[in-house]
């Protein structure tokens, strides 16, 4: 057998006892397997519901129309669909939050592997900067972030992204003190191999577990910071693009309960179903609290 093909049939393979180990998963963790499905019911509903609205996000009707087979939800106070600013709001919401927790990740990981592999002096100051980042609270330091870039959405991404990476540069750090003492890696080191490659290719894949685990709970936080400073004005423009944060603000302006209540629901769906499906990870994943 040629080495392209054996490596297309252990790709396979690891991908299929990827799968049987998801869904063993989820049958045997209740409340993981109720945050995936409420994640995927978000998720369902932000890809399905552009063919079931009837009117666009941007089109503007009636104002203040009740809920109706034209509108499920009615209409806003600029006569906007509300079913469609949902839609559309959950590709937006879910964009920015996947965004921030992406960039999150990347620096968060960058830092802490930097800070763990090579100790020393290295260690001391990125982990001081990140102490000095966690000593403020998250959502006032992407407040006073946004304050200062600017009320734009690709501001609100890097604020929420850059208040959330000290949380993953720490989780990082402390498994990677942990793997680089492991007899592999000291084999490894013994082999002449180069640091840099010593890092990427026998540490940092072994450290995976937690920070699927934090980028899972993450995402839920992210949803929340960014719906909160849409709330508070702090994502541009106050009507484009939708955002349930946005929605949920202008509900509560103009007193009007089934805008606040489908908004606020859709908030609390996303984020409940990712700690609940982050928490069912931790338990499975963590050596610390795998239930026995």
């Amino acid at each position: 057998m040629s080495d392209p093909a054996e490596a297309e049939f252990g790709a396979r393979s690891r991908l299929r006892a990827l799968w049987h180990w998801w869904w063993r998963f989820l049958a045997h963790h209740r409340p993981a397997a109720a945050g995936f499905l409420l994640l995927s019911a978000v998720f369902l509903f932000a890809a399905l519901g552009p063919f079931l609205a009837s009117h666009g996000a941007e089109e503007v009707g009636e104002r203040f129309l009740p809920p109706s087979l034209e509108h499920p939800l009615g209409t806003d106070s600029q006569g906007y669909d509300l079913f469609a600013r949902m839609v559309y709001g959950a590709w937006v919401t879910l964009a920015i939050a996947g965004a921030s927790i992406a960039l999150s990740l990347c620096l968060g990981t960058l830092a802490g592997a930097l800070a763990g592999f090579a100790g020393g002096v290295v260690d001391l100051v990125l982990m001081r900067g990140v102490e000095l980042a966690m000593s403020f609270p998250s959502f006032l330091l992407a407040m006073v972030t946004v304050a200062v870039l600017g009320f734009e959405l690709r501001n609100l991404v890097l604020a929420v992204g850059l208040v959330g990476a000290p949380l993953f540069a720490r989780q990082v750090r402390a498994e990677v003190i942990r793997v680089r003492g492991l007899e592999y890696v000291t084999a490894a080191r013994a082999l002449g191999l180069s640091p840099a490659r010593v890092l990427c290719r026998h540490v940092l894949p072994n450290c995976l577990a937690p920070v699927v685990v934090l980028g899972t709970l993450g995402l839920g936080s992210a949803v929340l910071d960014v719906a909160g400073l849409n709330f508070l004005g702090l994502g541009g423009d106050p009507f484009h693009p939708p955002e349930w944060g946005l929605i949920l603000k202008q509900g509560w302006t103009q007193r009007a309960n089934l805008q606040i209540a489908v908004s606020g629901l859709a908030i609390f769906v996303t984020v409940l179903g990712c700690n609940l499906l982050g928490d069912g990870l931790r338990d499975e994943l963590d050596p610390r609290t795998r239930r026995r």
